[in-house]
């Protein structure tokens, strides 16, 4: 593998283009897009239509962007859709089935309090494999592991798991006991357990261990519920011995959902590691990387999660909340110094790992009030020297600490991790 992977950013204009972000940015095996909202790219404006039409064009604004790039969607991986209301996800879906027929990538949906446009009902990102890598990594032909198992609940819209080479993406896990295809009986806390049960049973079908997980998101209808989330998500973190003498938790942003199917209270996806690759990846490239797991003390720490965690070439990120590390408090002032502090956070996170900001492939940014974006902005470009990370903002009902904002990364990592000794 090359130490000098270059990143390479591109925009087309049969999709909308954003001053504040890239449509997509390729790093190594994967391309990073920035979510994609229902407009007309010869407008600029929402299409006309209800939200089967809106998904239509957020579909169509993503195959836009993977055809400029040369790839098909049978080329995505992995896909999020943040809905205005959750009772629409059935209209959703019909479009959905549209555009991916022979193939289903994992799949996360939740409803949000707000997306970035007035009038817009749904908003699409996704993440594309790369197979051919990025300069100057020599393209190969990589394979995707596409798996389910009767151990987690099925989908007729998502795989329970797919891999591409040095990743597992797992498709966001309802409390679904797959025996009786109900939700648990319980509250906040067994439906935590059993999101977690499902993606270990997911997990154990691709004989991974529980604790490659790198990045875990939760989903929870009512921020009063994280405690009991907690309560269950210590049980399975650290999973083995090695862990547990380590204290090794996964990189970690907790989603006030406004909605999440079957009325759910609880919904949990991960990001794993994948040590041995998918094929062809040659065996020296493939065994034993290892997990990097790493915290400073210029930024918050949390028993709960890791600052940052980096596997082959990417760092993820746990989200920011604008907590003064020396305080450990919210810093004074109004959403432009939350915002500033958030990424003050990343920024020492990422330099404590001698990066660079603009090592950033993807930026996630959740707003109490999606007014606030302009505010934000100012700041966020601030931080930025070249060209600007995919991104994806939410509005949400509620974060933690009372916080105007929340934002989590994705990082490039050139080095990559080593293979054990």
């Amino acid at each position: 593998m090359s130490s000098n992977i270059i990143k390479n950013s591109r925009n087309t204009d049969k999709a909308p283009i954003s001053a504040l972000s890239t449509q997509t940015v390729a790093f190594s095996h994967y391309n990073n897009f920035s979510a994609q909202l229902p407009i007309d790219p010869k407008s600029g404006k929402i299409v006309d239509g209800g939200v089967k039409e809106q998904a239509e064009q957020c579909l169509k604004n993503i195959k836009a962007i993977v055809e400029s790039i040369d790839h098909t969607m049978s080329d995505v991986v992995k896909i999020t859709v943040f809905l205005k209301n959750i009772m629409d996800f059935d209209a959703v879906n019909e479009v959905y089935a549209t555009f991916f027929q022979n193939y289903l990538p994992t799949r996360t949906t939740l409803a949000v309090e707000a997306l970035p446009m007035e009038g817009a009902l749904v908003q699409i990102e996704a993440l594309i494999s790369n197979g051919e890598g990025t300069y100057p990594q020599a393209p190969c032909d990589l394979v995707k592991l596409v798996k389910n198992t009767d151990n987690a609940p099925k989908s007729a819209i998502s795989t329970q798991s797919v891999a591409f080479s040095h990743y597992n993406h797992i498709s966001a896990q309802l409390p679904i006991d797959p025996k009786t295809g109900n939700i648990v009986v319980g509250g906040a806390k067994e439906q935590a357990a059993q999101c977690l049960k499902n993606i270990k049973g997911i997990m154990e079908g691709i004989d991974v261990p529980f604790d490659d997980i790198v990045k875990v998101n939760i989903h929870v209808t009512n921020l009063s519920d994280v405690d009991a989330v907690n309560e269950a998500y210590t049980t399975f973190f650290p999973d083995s011995s090695i862990a547990r003498t380590l204290g090794y938790v996964p990189a970690r942003s907790v989603v006030v959902a406004s909605g999440l199917p079957m009325h759910a209270l609880v919904q949990i996806d991960a990001t794993v590691s994948h040590g041995d690759g998918t094929p062809p990846q040659a065996v020296e490239d493939r065994h034993g990387l290892v997990i990097r797991p790493n915290n400073t003390d210029n930024a918050p720490i949390s028993a709960l999660s890791t600052q940052t965690v980096a596997f082959s070439h990417y760092n993820n990120i746990s989200g920011q909340l604008p907590v003064d590390p020396k305080t450990d408090e919210i810093v004074a002032g109004g959403v432009k110094e939350q915002a500033e502090q958030c990424l003050k956070n990343i920024k020492a996170i990422v330099e404590s790992i001698n990066h660079v900001m603009d090592d950033a492939v993807k930026i996630n940014i959740q707003l109490k009030n999606i007014a606030d974006i302009d505010a934000v902005n100012e700041v966020y470009k601030t931080f930025f020297n070249s060209d600007l990370p995919a991104r994806t903002v939410i509005g949400v009902s509620d974060i933690a600490m009372n916080a105007l904002v929340q934002i989590d990364a994705i990082l490039s990592n050139c080095e990559g991790t080593p293979p054990s000794k």
